[in-house]
């Protein structure tokens, strides 16, 4: 992320509030939304990270005032609108008349619910089998780059310029950034990086914390 969404280390938006026995859903609404984004996904339209990339386009002042669910919402309706399979002026017409026909999607293509189960379970995730040499070994000293990109990227703000030092190599999976932007998989090791909190939050953090950020080669370079 890259904009106000990128909110990781951030002041003045007070304590974070645990509520006991949180529900995954607090209405019923926000489970349809959660599987309306699954199911669509389904389609083979956008990946998960041009899912997450469209999302972080919310306006700064919308994001704040919107919840969780509702973002969720907001990127799948653009994700459909920039595909042609739901527009932006069908969904306002139904709200009119829930009657009114939307769907392009042929019915070969759509899940079913019995299917739900079996296609999460064997859903292949972002890792690939790509042959590519890793650049930094568990042991190597890194520093992450400082870039300020338009558009999508998985090193967050408050780690970018940091020193770290590489804990645990997770393989080869596909790049984010690069996925998130429509420029292809470009796939990369993706590393367990760790960092002493100080050198992320300055001396008012605990001597002793430490924060484990999974980075791709392309945000890091040799310390």
């Amino acid at each position: 992320m890259n904009g106000l969404h990128d909110v990781g280390g951030m002041q003045g938006f007070g304590p974070v509030v645990i509520e006991p026995d949180e529900p995954p859903f607090h209405h019923p609404w926000e489970r349809r939304a959660f599987a309306i984004t699954l199911a669509a996904g389904y389609l083979g339209e956008w990946n998960i990270d041009q899912s997450r990339a469209v999302r972080e386009r919310l306006p700064p002042t919308e994001y704040l005032a919107t919840s969780y669910y509702e973002v969720w919402l907001y990127g799948l309706e653009r994700l459909l609108d920039a595909r042609g399979l739901v527009l932006d002026e069908e969904r306002a017409a139904r709200r009119q008349d829930p009657t009114v026909p939307v769907a392009r999607v042929d019915r070969a293509q759509a899940l079913g619910a019995r299917d739900v189960e079996r296609v999460l379970g064997t859903a292949r995730a972002s890792r690939t089998d790509d042959d590519v040499e890793p650049r930094y070994r568990v042991g190597d000293r890194v520093l992450t780059r400082t870039i300020n990109p338009v558009g999508h990227t998985r090193l967050p703000r408050y780690a970018r310029g940091k020193r770290g030092l590489v804990t645990a190599d997770h393989g080869v999976w596909v790049f984010p950034d690069s996925m998130g932007n429509g420029l292809g998989p470009d796939p990369q090791h993706v590393y367990s990086v760790r960092f002493e909190a100080r050198e992320l939050w300055g001396d008012g953090a605990g001597a002793s914390d430490t924060v484990y950020v999974d980075l791709w080669d392309d945000h890091l370079v040799p310390a």
